[in-house]
């Protein structure tokens, strides 16, 4: 099996929701269920019914979860330097508007663009990786072609 790449912080992330999941959620709905079936007939049960589709997203997820867990390779991004890699955090100019934006290149299960965690198998991180400050990256978008200068690459 191939390993996941995450950061630390994606890691814990993942291990505290598969935690909560077992600890909290699934006994909720196991209790949910049971209430439900004191209720009586279970063909027209809604609550029943939503109950055990809740349950059966829970166990997935749980599956997935720990799946993900068990192939992750945590890598440690201040340990690393040099051109963008995984774990860098770039400074970028939109060469067209000139937006500045800062994006953190991790792995997909904990990508995020609204909180500037980019999913490195994205194109604009692959446009990125290997590059060095002061690049400039024409990366092609589902919304077009875009220009960015890299303004710094830290390792935080």
């Amino acid at each position: 099996m191939e390993k996941i790449p995450m950061t630390r912080a994606g890691f814990v992330a993942l291990e505290a929701e598969l935690k909560t999941l077992k600890s909290e959620e699934r006994p909720a709905i196991i209790q949910a269920i049971a209430e439900a079936r004191e209720l009586g007939d279970l063909k027209e049960n809604a609550e029943y019914h939503s109950a055990r589709e809740k349950q059966g997203f829970i166990e997935g997820r749980i599956k997935e979860l720990e799946g993900i867990i068990s192939l992750a390779e945590v890598i440690d991004p201040t340990t690393l330097s040099g051109a963008i890699k995984f774990g860098a955090t770039v400074e970028l100019v939109d060469e067209d508007t000139d937006e500045e934006k800062t994006w953190q290149i991790v792995g997909e299960h904990e990508a995020n663009v609204e909180k500037g965690l980019l999913n490195i198998k994205s194109p604009i991180a692959r446009g990125l990786i290997g590059k060095d400050e002061g690049d400039s990256v024409e990366v092609r978008t589902p919304g077009g072609v875009k220009s960015y200068e890299i303004l710094s690459i830290t390792y935080k």
